[in-house]
């Protein structure tokens, strides 16, 4: 890596679990009254003790309503991660939005998909449908 220093990488195991599954159901983010994500070709990644987070992708977010920031942080289990704010959601939705653009190998079925802060939108909303 040039010009950065090396960064630890890690591999998921029994001391810290990671989990990516097909998610079943259909997923809808909603903020301000407007559907940002609709899929039902999600993927749920539990890790460890945290909460399940649903990463959806690309192609079912409204991207248009997305706009990139600048902020990144860095995990040693997926990677570089990369974030966008919401506009419309104001001050609460800055840097609501994260995805990891090219993960570690463990987690690489995250690729092109997005996930979404709870507290950052109004609704993540998960049902079944017939």
């Amino acid at each position: 890596m040039s010009g950065t220093s090396a960064r630890t990488v890690k591999i998921p195991g029994p001391d810290h679990p990671i989990t990516i599954a097909t998610n079943p159901h259909r997923i809808r983010v909603m903020l301000g009254g407007r559907v940002i994500a609709d899929t039902r070709a999600a993927l749920t990644l539990r890790e460890a003790n945290y909460p399940a987070v649903h990463y959806i992708p690309r192609g079912d977010v409204d991207m248009a309503l997305l706009e990139h920031s600048e902020h990144t942080t860095y995990c040693p289990y997926k990677g570089e991660c990369h974030y966008y704010s919401i506009p419309a959601g104001g001050d609460r939705s800055i840097n609501a939005v994260w995805t990891y653009e090219a993960p570690y190998e463990a987690v690489a079925a995250i690729k092109d998909h997005l996930a979404f802060y709870p507290d950052r939108v109004d609704d993540i909303d998960e049902r079944t449908e017939a």
